[in-house]
């Protein structure tokens, strides 16, 4: 069956809202491949706000034209049952395999379902210990790919990887155009990016603006609201005159103004706390005006870096050099590399988050100071 004859095309990805953004070369991948077809997203139901649904991110993208829900880890056989029946009903011609890795085992039984539904071609499940991994350099051969030295394949990468057999011949060795805008773009509308300017407000819009995040849902990437407020109240000092725009979703509206606070307190812009007031897809047109972007490794971080505003993002070890990095050049990361890094914890007790909190707010505050000497000369010559 042809790519242009294909009709149906199930895409199969699991997660919040900095998951669907890495995934956002593959998806686009897709569309490319299936220019014809409507493509439905098999996806999480949502377990927290700060984890919005697939939707708050890609509808109105024309990435995705529909959704089918569950929770995961459910063992309902009636919930299972009916995303079996959904699937079904619908008829897929075509699966797009892009859940996280989760062992070879657990990807040869979710194939093992998807057959079960019908479908007849799937694409992209990672049947091999190379396509769970990600690259550390080039791939030194054999069918597992084994890894070499060097730096780590990002995420968006490794997707793109797995269903590289939906790309088009010229885009063999790179499949998801990673370093193309195009393939990051979420084809933001007029409105959404009118409402975004309509809740920042003129004011703020006449000066330069910082975008900040200070939320995250796991408590191992939280640096602190101390240490927040603390950069902040340098960062005003150093950069005069600018307005701070305070994303987030709406519980972290509260921890967002103690941030603040050290904004205010030395002399720094006006503060506009859009905290809950926008979608997902409206955040990143307002991060879009804003000159940097400031935060923890979160799904504010990923959408800076999808609408291409420079970033200085605070990591924890927990998972690998580079793996969730923002994508791209122009953004700076401040990441400890300790002796128990690649532990995947979501809450840290026992080393009491030593690789983020090991790291100071001076040492961040250098970070920024560097982007936006690096975003001057930028400036500088373009003007030139």
């Amino acid at each position: 069956m042809g790519k242009r004859t294909t009709r149906r095309v199930l895409v199969y990805r699991l997660g919040s809202l900095g998951d669907m953004l890495v995934a956002l070369p593959a998806l686009h991948l897709v569309a490319r491949a299936f220019p014809e077809a409507e493509r439905r997203m098999l996806t999480n139901v949502p377990v927290s706000s700060k984890a919005p649904a697939a939707a708050a991110i890609l509808e109105g993208s024309g990435l995705v034209q529909g959704y089918m829900r569950y929770e995961v880890g459910t063992r309902s056989v009636g919930e299972l049952l009916g995303v079996w029946w959904s699937i079904v009903r619908w008829r897929p011609q075509v699966l797009v395999y892009l859940a996280a890795p989760r062992g070879v085992k657990a990807a040869q039984r979710d194939e093992a379902f998807f057959r079960l539904c019908g479908v007849r071609r799937i694409v992209g499940v990672p049947l091999t210990e190379g396509m769970q991994r990600n690259y550390y350099g080039a791939a030194t051969g054999g069918k597992d790919h084994a890894m070499g030295d060097g730096h780590l394949e990002p995420e968006a990468g490794r997707l793109a990887r797995c269903i590289g057999q939906l790309a088009a011949v010229g885009d063999i060795a790179d499949p998801g155009r990673l370093n193309d805008p195009a393939s990051w773009d979420l084809h933001l509308s007029a409105e959404e990016r009118e409402r975004a300017a309509q809740a920042i407000g003129g004011e703020a819009l006449a000066v330069e603006s910082i975008a900040v995040s200070v939320g995250t849902k796991v408590q191992a990437k939280d640096w602190g609201s101390d240490n927040w407020r603390a950069l902040l109240g340098k960062m005003a000092v150093e950069f005069p005159g600018r307005a701070l725009l305070l994303l987030g979703a709406e519980e972290e509206s509260e921890a967002s103004e103690f941030a603040a606070e050290g904004w205010r307190a030395n002399g720094g812009g006006m503060v506009v706390n859009l905290c809950g007031a926008l979608t997902p897809r409206e955040s990143a047109a307002a991060i879009a005006r804003a000159r940097l972007f400031v935060g923890h490794d979160s799904g504010p971080m990923h959408l800076a870096a999808a609408v291409g505003t420079p970033v200085v993002a605070i990591f924890a070890a927990r998972n690998i050099p580079r793996q969730w990095f923002p994508f791209g050049k122009q953004h700076q990361v401040v990441y400890h590399r300790v002796e128990c890094w690649g532990c995947g914890l979501e809450t840290c007790i026992e080393q009491q988050k030593k690789c983020l909190m090991s790291i100071g707010v001076d040492e961040v505050m250098g970070v920024v100071r560097s982007q936006f000497s690096v975003l001057s000369e930028g400036k500088a010559i373009a003007h030139n």
